[in-house]
């Protein structure tokens, strides 16, 4: 399907749109959301396509609202994206056991905010017990609460954003049905929203042709992970719900089509080049300064010795609350003998000398790269690797 030109008729593709739709209806089921768009590439442009949704809503309210509250422990990718979609972005700090502030939280909102962005369970892997009264205090100032998917695999099967009080989300599949964190390959960021919120989706999104007319539908197709999206969605019905969302299906039948909902924020191909590397970079900076990448960067001598022992290197210095801290984001499917063989390859490298940290990595294909070259000189293409040859 990713062969699929985008101007055939519809009437021809049913297969594809099918397969889209089903996809739509188990994220949203999953996630407790009532429309999903899967356009968004990657999960920093779910991240930015959610938060625009939230500007466009407050907008055609009429409401001029300019912040964005962010955790200080958040991933971020969140601080860039409020920034980059215009909002100010107002840091929330945390609790003494690491959750949300209730009383800042308190202080933080009010008629400037437009939505309070959260990872639950959150960067340091604790669940926001108080989310119900988090959502009433974002809700009572008339923010809306968006739900960064980074952690929802802890949720699947057991509790859904959408019941917690969520009203806009975004889901990396690449990360909870499919790629482990690190292994490469493509990315896809879907989002899901409530009935509030579902005529703000890109445009188009596939729906059943009896739900209306088609004629607004501009046949256009976004350029996303289309294969990684039917990766995920033929394997049948997922777990999340108790009910079977194939039987719901099976029962309305009727053909697919595109169609663009009435007060749609556009369409989400407008993304170019590796969207999420860049706004995670824009965010690295932007919080580190100066210095702090100095330091980061004497720090990232770790990172390289941890892939002599076949480990994905850690985040440093991440999340700010914890000193000194390394993040490791091991996947559900790792059992007890690879995490004590983690624990074991940390315990190793920090019996070494620094010589031998500092000339890492000595077993991988490539050696240590020239970082300073590499940002005042960069090869992008092999017509740069012609021209300097």
């Amino acid at each position: 399907a990713g062969l699929v030109h985008p101007d055939r008729a519809g009437e021809t593709v049913q297969g594809t749109l099918e397969l889209l739709y089903r996809l739509q209806d188990y994220l949203g089921r999953i996630g407790g959301m009532d429309a999903v768009t899967l356009q968004p590439p990657a999960g920093a442009a779910g991240e930015f396509t959610g938060i625009q949704i939230a500007r466009a809503y407050h907008e055609h309210n009429g409401e001029d609202r300019t912040e964005v509250v962010v955790p200080e422990s958040a991933h971020g990718t969140n601080f860039a994206t409020a920034a980059m979609v215009g909002f100010d972005v107002v840091e929330l700090p945390a609790a003494e056991d690491g959750r949300v502030d209730l009383e800042a939280l308190r202080a933080a909102v009010g008629e400037d905010t437009a939505a309070l962005m959260l990872t639950n369970p959150n960067t340091l892997g604790l669940f926001e017990r108080d989310i119900e009264e988090i959502a009433g205090i974002v809700h009572d100032a008339g923010g809306l609460l968006y739900y960064d998917g980074a952690n929802l695999n802890a949720l699947l099967g057991r509790a859904r954003p959408g019941d917690m009080g969520f009203d806009v989300m975004h889901y990396n599949v690449h990360k909870t049905f499919a790629t482990p964190h690190g292994g490469g390959g493509p990315g896809a960021g879907p989002v899901g929203v409530t009935d509030e919120l579902a005529s703000y989706l890109p445009a188009p999104h596939v729906r059943r042709a009896s739900q209306g007319d088609a004629s607004s539908s501009s046949g256009a197709r976004s350029e996303r992970s289309e294969g990684l999206d039917e990766a995920n969605g033929d394997g049948g019905p997922v777990s999340g719900e108790r009910s079977d969302p194939q039987a719901a299906d099976e029962s309305e039948g009727g053909d697919f089509e595109l169609y663009e909902p009435d007060r749609s924020i556009g369409k989400v191909h407008g993304f170019h080049g590796n969207w999420p590397v860049c706004l995670k970079a824009c965010a690295y900076i932007a919080r580190l300064g100066d210095a702090g990448l100095r330091d980061a960067s004497a720090k990232a001598a770790l990172n390289a010795r941890m892939l002599d022992y076949g480990v994905h290197p850690p985040t440093t210095k991440w999340p700010e609350s914890v000193p000194e801290a390394l993040m490791t984001e091991p996947t559900e499917v790792e059992g007890k003998e690879s995490l004590d063989d983690l624990a074991a390859a940390f315990d190793a490298v920090a019996a070494e000398d620094d010589a031998t940290i500092a000339e890492a990595p000595t077993r991988t294909a490539a050696r240590r790269i020239d970082q300073v070259a590499a940002a005042r000189s960069p090869r992008l293409s092999w017509r740069d690797l012609e021209t300097q040859n």
